[in-house]
C-alpha cells in the first residue's frame, strides 16, 4: 500500500505522516529514560520501519552525545539505504552536553560538522533547535540557522518546545532571510493537549508550520497497559514513572474509548490513538513514536493504514477533553 505523504512546513521535502523517534537509540543526559537496543536490534527496528513505508527518522545530540545519531546512521547503511533515499531529522542543543550551562548562538555553526559527521554519509534534511533555553536571542539563532541552509548544509530549518511568541519571533526572522520555519516539535497526543490548548497548534497551522509531537503515546499511556497492570510502572524510569502515575486515573475513560475503538478495527490502542493524532489536525500534525520493540513498529506503521470514522475521531476528542479536564 503506498503511503500518502505530505510536505514539512512549506517546503519541498515530503514526510509520512509518522517517522521514526530514536531519543531511544541513545541515553539522553543526565536521566535514563528508555532502554537503549543493542545495536543489532536498533538495525532491525529501523530496517522494519522502513520496509513499513515510513521514509524519515528524528534524533538529536543530546540523545547520547551523537550515539542515536551513529546508531541511526549504521542502520540506515545496514539497510542499504544512501544520502538521499531518507529524511534525517537532528537537533542543536542550546546547553552544553556536558556541563548544561547555555550556549551561544555561535555555537550552531562552531558544533554543526560534528553532527554531520555522527550522520554521515547521510545529510541534514531538518535542524532544530531543540529547547529556547540558548543564551543568545531567537532571532540571533535563526541567522545562524539561516546561514546553514544558504550554505547547502541543511535543507529546512525547525524549533522544539517554543511557545507561541517563541515560534512567531523564528518564524519572522528566518522571513527576513527569505527562510520559511519547516516545524516545532513539541508534546502532544490524546492524553496530554496543553500544546493544542496553549494555542500553538493553531499558529503553526497560520503560519504553515508543521508540528512535530514527540511523545505522541503520552510516553507508553496510552497503550493501556499501566491502568491493565499498575505493577509496571514499578519497572518504568523515575522520571517518567511520576508523570504518568499523575496521568493514569484521569485517563481511564480515554483507554476504554480507545480500547472499544480499537476492538471495531481488530487494531490495538495505540494504532488508534497515534492514527487520531495525525489525522485530527489535518496535515498540520506529524508524529514521531519511537520503538525499542519490533512490536512498536509494527503499531507505528499500522497506524500509517488505520482510518478512524469521523464519529470516532469525535468521540475520542470529547473524551480527551474531559481527561484534560480532570
Amino acid at each position: 500500500m503506498a503511503i500518502e505523504k505530505r510536505r514539512l512546513g512549506k517546503t519541498d521535502i515530503e514526510i509520512t505522516p509518522i517517522g521514526l523517534g530514536c531519543w531511544q537509540f541513545g541515553r539522553s543526559f543526565p536521566v535514563v529514560f528508555w532502554r537503549v537496543p543493542p545495536q543489532d536490534e536498533i538495525d532491525q527496528i529501523v530496517k522494519r520501519a522502513l520496509d513499513g513505508g515510513i521514509n524519515w527518522f528524528d534524533t538529536a545530540e543530546i540523545y547520547g552525545r551523537g550515539a542515536s545519531e551513529r546508531a541511526l546512521c549504521h542502520a540506515l547503511g545496514e539497510a542499504g539505504k544512501k544520502a538521499g533515499d531518507v529524511v534525517v531529522a537532528t537537533k542543536w542543543l542550546p546547553m552544553h552536553p556536558y556541563f548544561m550551562v547555555p550556549r551561544t548562538a555561535g555555537s550552531i555553526p562552531r558544533t554543526f560538522d560534528k553532527r554531520q559527521s555522527c550522520l554521515a554519509p547521510f545529510p541534514i534534511d531538518l535542524f532544530q533547535i531543540h529547547m529556547p533555553y540558548s543564551s543568545s536571542p531567537i532571532e540571533k539563532q535563526m541567522d545562524e540557522m539561516a546561514a546553514l541552509v544558504k550554505a547547502g548544509k541543511i535543507r529546512s530549518v525547525g524549533i522544539s518546545n517554543f511557545s507561541v511568541d517563541q515560534m512567531r519571533r523564528a518564524h519572522a526572522a528566518l522571513a527576513r532571510h527569505g527562510i520559511l520555519l519547516a516545524s516545532n516539535q513539541v508534546r502532544l497526543s490524546l492524553a496530554e493537549r496543553q500544546t493544542e490548548i496553549s494555542g500553538i497548534v493553531a499558529a503553526a497551522k497560520e503560519l504553515g508550520v508543521t508540528i512535530i509531537a514527540h511523545s505522541p503515546l503520552g510516553s507508553g499511556l496510552l497503550t493501556g497497559k499501566f491502568h491493565k497492570d499498575p505493577q509496571l510502572l514499578k519497572g518504568v524510569p523515575f522520571v517518567r514513572r511520576r508523570r504518568l502515575s499523575r496521568l493514569v486515573e484521569g485517563t481511564r475513560p480515554l483507554i476504554s474509548a480507545l480500547d472499544e475503538i480499537a476492538q471495531a478495527h481488530a487494531s490495538s490502542a495505540a494504532v488508534v490513538a497515534l492514527s487520531w493524532l495525525v489525522n485530527f489536525y489535518g496535515e498540520t500534525v506529524v508524529a514521531i513514536p519511537g520503538a525499542t520493540k519490533m512490536s512498536h513498529v509494527d503499531q507505528n506503521v499500522g497506524a500509517l493504514a488505520l482510518k478512524l470514522t469521523p464519529a470516532e475521531m469525535k468521540r475520542l476528542d470529547e473524551v480527551s477533553r474531559n481527561a484534560q479536564r480532570a
